[in-house]
């Protein structure tokens, strides 16, 4: 698609203009939580709190580090086999700043897939105005963690940390970009039973992507041949991705995709971490839903 070209030029541009940004500028807060102040800035926010959604849209939301491009890749071949369109040339991400952003977005075709790592709560409520389809997307805390430090490191907007254990901390009390991921399944688990909500969760994707293709598509509405689902399926395979990444997102492609495992965690997480986030997700998810579909005894024991 000849838009993800424009893209990943457009996230260039983002990166070259972060040279000259001493670490100690690279972060701010909007409502208490921090953002990486390169990409997202306030007049971005109070943006958001005029967009006019549709009927037809369809959000993705999705904590860092969990699956979130990934997942988009995967929508978008959807609305391009059903709907023969190509997404509009924006940076993804809807609290991202862009020139032209939110007008490029009103003019796009429908249906729109957007795309925010805000939490529920933190979506602006004028969203709601209208009864889109949100498709939520999780994974294991443990794998987010590691992965998320990893993004930190690698990524030239975001500060680098000196130690795996320092960001643990952080990360655990909520102090990273976008806040705590267990404040986001909270919040989300409030919502599971609404109709026009959908969980997946990446080790599903992982386990069996055809599946997952085909339960997203009827959920959102689309129908797919299933000829059509096992090609988006083949082709959109996280080795894929990576495979096609500096196409598709420039030179940030090798940082977004690394290695999409699960059970990485085991390899850096200490006896005393892993007890540590044992207990935060018994206190936050024992006994709900969504704590339950997150299957932590199998992927995180």
């Amino acid at each position: 698609m000849a838009n993800r070209e424009k893209i990943a030029g457009e996230i260039q541009k983002a990166l070259d203009a972060v040279k000259s940004t001493p670490p100690d500028k690279m972060l701010s807060r909007y409502n208490g939580v921090l953002y990486p102040a390169l990409m997202c800035n306030q007049e971005t926010f109070e943006a958001l709190n005029s967009f006019e959604t549709r009927e037809d849209d369809i959000l993705l939301a999705a904590y860092p580090k969990c699956g979130t491009n990934w997942t988009l890749h995967l929508l978008q071949d959807m609305v391009h086999v059903v709907h023969k369109k190509d997404p509009a040339a924006v940076i993804p991400l809807l609290e991202f700043t862009g020139e032209n952003k939110f007008e490029t977005l009103k003019e796009e075709s429908s249906p729109r897939v957007l795309v925010t790592h805000l939490s529920y709560d933190g979506i602006p409520k004028n969203f709601f105005n209208k009864q889109f389809k949100i498709l939520v997307v999780f994974r294991n805390p443990k794998d987010t963690a590691l992965s998320y430090f990893h993004f930190y490191n690698n990524n030239p907007v975001l500060p680098t940390y000196s130690s795996w254990d320092t960001f643990f901390e952080d990360f655990m009390a909520g102090n990273v970009c976008w806040g705590s991921y267990f404040d986001h399944v909270i919040e989300c688990n409030k919502h599971i039973d609404e109709e026009n909500i959908m969980i997946v969760t990446f080790e599903e994707m992982k386990k069996d992507l055809e599946s997952a293709v085909k339960k997203i598509s009827e959920f959102v509405g689309f129908s797919l041949t299933e000829e059509q689902i096992q090609s988006i399926a083949d082709k959109g395979t996280f080795k894929s991705m990576k495979e096609k990444s500096e196409k598709s997102h420039g030179a940030f492609g090798k940082v977004i995709f690394r290695k999409g495992e699960v059970g990485d965690w085991r390899n850096t997480f200490t006896e005393a971490q892993n007890q540590e986030m044992d207990a935060k997700f018994e206190a936050c998810l024992a006994g709900t839903k969504l704590g339950e579909m997150l299957q932590y005894n199998v992927y995180c024991k």
